[in-house]
């Protein structure tokens, strides 16, 4: 059987809940998530605003040298977005499908971490 190339990923995105949860296994693995992003010279993609697990992969990945881009409805950027670019650039959106959308047009690739019910929400919307 001849091998094939192995696609290579550059842009990934990672979606979580806003919440941080009750267990500190979640934060420190969100931490170790954006350390090997940055490690792997990867971009990094996610939900935008200043809470929960992808943030923390946010915060992670950008001080170890990736690129970060958050996307995040303008709606919600009075509820959950940093005042300041300390992590990156920041793509304010109409809505939650334009977000789907912008996410799709940016990543190769996207990663699951515990969440609420919107991230179960985008992962459906994603799948189909």
């Amino acid at each position: 059987m001849a091998a094939t190339p192995n696609r290579q990923f550059k842009n990934i995105c990672v979606l979580s809940g806003f919440t941080y949860g009750k267990h500190k296994e979640f934060v420190e693995a969100a931490i170790d998530l954006g350390r090997s992003i940055a490690a792997r010279q990867l971009h990094l993609v996610y939900r935008g605003g200043n809470r929960g697990l992808s943030k923390m992969v946010s915060e992670s990945a950008f001080i170890r040298g990736s690129q970060v881009l958050g996307i995040i409805p303008r709606v919600l950027k009075p509820l959950g977005s940093s005042s300041d670019s300390s992590t990156g650039e920041e793509l304010v959106v109409s809505g939650m499908q334009e977000r789907i959308t912008e996410m799709l047009n940016h990543v190769d690739a996207f990663i699951f971490l515990p969440g609420d019910l919107a991230i179960l929400e985008a992962l459906i919307t994603l799948a189909s």
